[in-house]
């Protein structure tokens, strides 16, 4: 029997470092804890910060506990349009030569030179999940999606796994949009191709020419 994933809908928010936190916010000023999200130990929080771009702006973007070793934009690749920089598509935390953006708060303003990342769309699974799905961290994988009338394949879905996860897949407005018309969309893993577009395409290729495998 394939594992059902849950898939939930990651809106644009931002991660944040203590150091950026206190420059936009105040000196000694802590997170202000609201509701914890479906990640074991991730929040979100009371405060909003304004993201700034060459084109464009978003008012109100929410912060995500606890504090992280530095600060990280997460947006969709429409956001990125609006805000007018590339949209450079990572798995969290890896930011290095991503683009920057410009941070207001309430008592300040900081200028990101990196950190701005189209979240890659992933699975947190725990071992034992891993297990279940024969799978393992980092892997590659397609994912359908059961969505009523909308269902679609998402190719290139990274699996991470850990301890401390809950099942879920995440993926950014943009994605949702395209297949989600119900509160609970889930997805099951399909082992075809290690998961990459690339192969997808070479079979799409293959099947055109009349090569059937």
């Amino acid at each position: 029997m394939s594992l059902k994933i849950p898939i939930e809908t990651s809106a644009r928010h931002i991660h944040v470092s203590q150091e950026d936190f206190e420059q936009l916010f105040g000196p000694g000023v802590r997170l202000n804890y609201v509701k914890e999200l479906s990640q074991p130990g991730q929040y979100a929080c009371k405060e909003r910060l304004t993201v700034i771009g060459p084109k464009g702006r978003f008012e109100k973007v929410i912060v995500l506990g606890p504090f992280r070793p530095a600060t990280q934009v997460e947006i969709s690749v429409t956001d990125a349009r609006r805000l007018g920089i590339p949209s450079v598509i990572r798995q969290s935390g890896d930011i290095k030569g991503t683009p920057g953006c410009i941070l207001e708060g309430p008592k300040g303003r900081i200028e990101l030179k990196e950190g701005v990342i189209v979240a890659k769309r992933h699975i947190h699974m725990t071992p034992l999940d891993a297990v279940r799905a024969h799978v393992k961290d980092n892997d590659i994988v397609f994912v359908i999606t059961t969505s009523y009338e909308r269902s679609l394949i998402f190719s290139d879905v990274v699996v991470r796994v850990s301890p401390g996860f809950s099942l879920a897949m995440h993926v950014d407005t943009d994605e949702a949009n395209a297949f989600a018309n119900e509160d609970n969309p889930t997805g099951v893993i399909l082992k075809l191709f290690d998961g990459h577009t690339y192969n997808l395409q070479t079979w799409a290729d293959e099947l055109q020419s009349g090569i059937n495998r």
